[in-house]
């Protein structure tokens, strides 16, 4: 047996220095020689005796502090010598001793070594100037457009993450022919023509945030900020989103196609009936045609109560039922173009406040921030009490309004609910003092 196999076989069995081997690999690791202070903290006093009896200094305190080339100039004075501290240290832990710096190189080429692979196959399989070759010569030349989405996945499961790239660059390929024959196609049926799979582009997937990072190569665009700006960004690539589930409660609203009113909704309307319309009912409508004031509310009981007391009377309201989702900022768009005013009033709670807040900043004084005052707050007051999560969504309110009445809520910490101003809602949309 060598001397150093035999040095590591001594302290192997020798648990007390377990803790000093432990910090030693660390110190190889950082300098990549016998460099650098050990330092051990509350030691027992097995283990202080066992460093003492290495380097020959006592140490009484229970925070210890010796320098690696003192330990290693101990070892060279044992029954050992002489060892090689490295090979010591590789033996010990059974593994090859490399400095961070080295390993993150080593890893940092195995990455670019695997897309660069990726590359290979994207250009001989599609051409070496294929969009899917292009994209990813960026990805890996400028470390954008899905870099880190990309790493990420790689960290977990390289073979995963090569699926996910060709997959991702296969997408762009199926774009360009969607281009080209200008047709459009769902995003689950997208996805299941691309992998197999209608969900594998889903929003907020890893397949579905690689292809929007791919998508903003192509148009040379920003990520998407939100749910709006991430259906804006596909369908501009002719991919159409769910368009169901996106939805608002409409009555009194009249749909412009290129033929005209829209026959359906006018139906509606000539019955005075509520409807509901979708992102996929907006395909073709060009416009919309309302009242002068345009009403807006946030809750569905609302909502119907309002319309079961308006005596067919005519108004044209909204109702998002919580978050306006894409189809109701594309409406609301739409109305402000048509210079009708819109009357927008939601719960007074930390949400409905910031749902507000959010619409006005994005829409501006086209939007008119309506009983949810200060003193509209005290009225449709409940007792349900608000916790310091809720308190904190109230700072940073722009509306003027809206900040006053934010700090009402603050104060009292009670939730208000536009059901306990139902009348006074009612009042305003027939125009009643």
């Amino acid at each position: 047996m060598n001397s150093n196999r035999e040095c590591v076989e001594y302290f192997r069995n020798q648990k007390v220095y377990d803790r000093c081997f432990q910090e030693l690999w660390k110190k190889w690791r950082s300098y990549g020689r016998v460099a650098g202070k050990i330092t051990l903290k509350e030691t027992s006093e097995q283990e202080r005796r066992a460093i003492t009896g290495i380097i020959g200094k006592r140490f009484d305190e229970r925070k210890i502090q010796f320098s690696f080339a003192e330990f290693e100039a101990g070892l060279q004075r044992t029954r050992f010598a002489p060892v090689d501290m490295k090979q010591v240290l590789e033996e010990y832990f059974g593994k090859k001793l490399q400095t961070s710096q080295t390993e993150q190189k080593e890893k940092e080429k195995q990455k670019n070594d695997f897309l660069l692979t990726i590359l290979d196959d994207f250009k001989q399989k599609t051409g070496e100037n294929s969009v899917a070759a292009k994209w990813l010569e960026t990805v890996i030349a400028r470390k954008k457009y899905g870099n880190q989405v990309i790493i990420k996945e790689y960290r977990k499961d390289p073979q995963r993450a090569e699926h996910l790239v060709k997959n991702a660059g296969n997408a762009l390929l199926k774009l360009e022919e969607l281009k080209a024959m200008e047709t459009d196609s769902p995003l689950a049926v997208f996805a299941a023509d691309v992998s197999g799979n209608p969900h594998y582009f889903d929003r907020g997937s890893p397949g579905g945030m690689l292809l929007i990072h791919g998508i903003c190569y192509l148009k040379n665009a920003d990520s998407p900020e939100n749910a709006h700006s991430w259906r804006k960004l596909l369908q501009s690539v002719r991919i159409i989103p769910d368009n169901v589930s996106s939805l608002v409660h409409a009555y009194g609203l009249h749909l412009m196609t290129k033929d005209g009113l829209h026959p359906a909704y006018e139906a509606f309307c000539e019955r005075k009936e509520p409807y509901v319309i979708t992102m996929e009912n907006m395909r073709g409508i060009l416009g919309t045609q309302a009242e002068e004031k345009v009403y807006i509310v946030e809750n569905e009981m609302v909502f119907t109560y309002l319309l079961s007391h308006l005596c067919d009377q005519s108004a044209t309201v909204l109702c998002t039922s919580g978050q306006p989702r894409s189809v109701a900022l594309l409406l609301i768009s739409m109305i402000l173009k048509g210079k009708a005013e819109i009357y927008y009033s939601g719960d007074i709670d930390p949400d409905g406040i910031r749902i507000a807040d959010k619409l006005w900043k994005k829409f501006g004084d086209g939007i008119h921030i309506w009983r949810m005052s200060p003193q509209d707050y005290e009225k449709s007051c409940s007792m349900e009490k608000i916790g310091d999560s809720g308190i904190s969504k109230l700072e940073n309110i722009s509306h003027r309004q809206l900040k006053l009445t934010a700090e009402a809520v603050k104060i009292k910490r009670l939730a208000g609910y536009q059901e306990n101003i139902l009348q006074e809602l009612l009042r305003d949309i027939k125009g009643e003092a």
